[in-house]
């Protein structure tokens, strides 16, 4: 976004070595895997409503929000709540600046979107910071990389949004949903890891 060339090609995709996955730990990924696609989905209609002010806008955010609710649900079983909760929360900050950032990105503001984007982007790192702790098999640097490539990559895609380079939009959200599918299975990889027993069926 602000301050960001919509042009960003740094993607590299990270194979997940999977081997022989139980029928639970297939619905885990499955599960994850569900939840980040909805994340950048949500997001990307999230952001065309606002970029174009449509009438759907208040209730594509508010779809949106509730990402946050379903991913902190899918923590719960193996966190408790209240760590659950905490992610929660992380995530719907996330969400919420990067819906304030497009609105100022959209009016021209670039103090506000400036200020949005700082905010942003030290979310995520609490983010990676946050996950590196509650699991041994989830590195804080590995998720900061991944973290930082998914806003740079949103960052070109909201650009390109609203400068009308819809087919570069369109090839940046491709790029963007792959790079979901990755943290996707990052984060499966690590709860099967941390939690063996919870996946012997």
């Amino acid at each position: 976004m602000y301050g960001f060339s919509p042009n960003y090609y740094g993607y590299d995709f990270r194979q997940i070595a999977i081997m022989a996955w139980t029928p639970s730990e297939v619905a885990l990924n499955r599960k994850l895997r569900v939840l980040w696609e909805q994340h950048v989905y949500w997001t990307r209609l999230a952001v065309n409503s606002i970029v174009g002010d449509l009438p759907d806008k208040d209730e594509t955010i508010k779809r949106l929000l509730r990402n946050a609710t379903d991913f902190a649900a899918a923590f719960e079983p193996f966190y408790g709540k209240a760590i659950a909760a905490r992610f929660g929360d992380l995530m719907k900050r996330h969400l919420t600046i990067a819906a304030e950032l497009v609105q100022a990105l959209k009016t021209g503001n670039t103090s506000a979107a400036a200020d949005a984007q700082k905010r942003w982007f030290a979310n995520a790192d609490d983010i990676a910071v946050f996950l590196g702790r509650i699991n041994p098999f989830w590195s804080t640097e590995e998720w900061r990389r991944m973290l930082d490539e998914h806003l740079k990559l949103l960052s070109s895609e909201v650009t390109s949004r609203i400068a009308g380079n819809y087919a570069e939009n369109i090839a940046l959200s491709d790029r963007i949903e792959s790079q979901a599918l990755e943290m996707a299975d990052v984060m499966t990889s690590g709860i099967i890891q941390q939690f063996p027993m919870a996946f012997s069926a």
